[in-house]
């Protein structure tokens, strides 16, 4: 099942149950998806990755507003954007631990043979593709400039 079927899915169950919290996070999702479809072409069907690319957008953009929230002292403003996080993650598959993404960058380091900062965008470049939708970059480009120093 496409994940356009699956928010659909979950927004009919979210409307029965008059969950306004998984409502806004499931239309976020619909529309984004509509948009993308029609920023590529009529009627094209998005690939998995871009579809993780697509919710990973959309997590980091409701995190970075809940950031900016609590350091306003809006605490009223920032519980409902982690809340739709917690309702658009459910996409997502899960997140890896630091441990195990720094195994994939040692693995990744050793075959390339890359040995300083300036094979870092190689590293990055295979890395991320690699852990799409179950790392964020800035984690992963956090552990490759450890491993790379």
């Amino acid at each position: 099942m496409s994940l356009q079927d699956q928010v659909m899915e979950k927004l009919k169950d979210a409307m029965r149950a008059k969950d306004t919290v998984a409502l806004e996070s499931l239309r976020a999702i619909k529309s984004a998806i509509l948009l993308a479809q029609t920023e590529n072409g009529a009627s094209q069907q998005l690939s998995e990755t871009e579809e993780l690319k697509l919710l990973q957008k959309l997590v980091k953009q409701r995190r970075d507003s809940a950031d900016l929230y609590k350091k306003q002292g809006r605490e009223d403003l920032a519980e409902p954007e982690l809340a739709q996080v917690a309702v658009i993650e459910q996409f997502l598959p899960e997140a890896l631990s630091e441990e195990e993404i720094e195994k994939v960058v040692v693995m990744t380091i050793e075959s390339l043979g890359a040995s300083g900062m300036k094979d870092m965008g190689k590293v990055m470049g295979i890395v991320s593709k690699e852990l799409a939708g179950q790392a964020d970059g800035k984690t992963i480009s956090a552990i490759v400039k450890k491993n790379l120093m």
